[in-house]
């Protein structure tokens, strides 16, 4: 996978927090759940390595089967394009909000949304390896706060020590 493919891997993986398996969600959290149904966008600029580089994203929130939300979305960089899918729902039996995701980079991710207030917070952490075989973190955090999504992510190259950094505001 190359270093602008794992960027984008890192951006899109928290916006694809959005397959688990049934949950019950009680009426407060399917509510919370379908009130990011929609069309969303963002664009930001990613950060570090000398340069910055502009990307935009977009994402589709729709109601899916069993009480749970399914997404899909798509970042572009000038050099590369990724999309992601998945599903975020409530797991009453745990009674946490579940979240995976899958990527056409090959990036797959689960996590556990942390609920504080009216903010749900997931964040995905990651190592793997770029094309030389050299090792790379990926971090990415998606943040629901009161109807608004934003997504932040950071790539760390560990053998250069180059960290690449955006975050993004999405809007209807």
């Amino acid at each position: 996978m190359s270093k602008r493919s794992k960027l984008l891997a890192a951006l899109v993986a928290p916006l694809a927090l959005f397959s688990m398996a049934p949950a019950m969600a009680g009426p407060q959290e399917l509510a919370v759940l379908t009130s990011y149904i929609g069309d969303w966008r963002g664009s930001s600029a990613l950060v570090g390595g000398g340069k910055s580089e502009p990307f935009t994203c977009r994402l589709s929130v729709a109601k899916g089967n069993q009480e749970k939300v399914n997404y899909t979305g798509r970042c572009s960089l000038v050099s590369a394009n990724l999309s992601i899918s998945g599903t975020i729902a409530f797991n009453d039996s745990q009674q946490r909000y579940e979240a995976a995701m899958s990527s056409n980079a090959g990036f797959t991710g689960l996590a556990i949304g942390r609920l504080q207030g009216q903010r749900i917070s997931f964040d995905l952490q990651e190592r793997d390896k770029d094309k030389s075989g050299s090792d790379v973190r990926i971090g990415s955090r998606i943040l629901l706060v009161n109807g608004d999504i934003t997504v932040d992510f950071e790539v760390e190259f560990n053998d250069s020590g180059e960290v690449l950094r955006a975050s993004v505001p999405f809007a209807r």
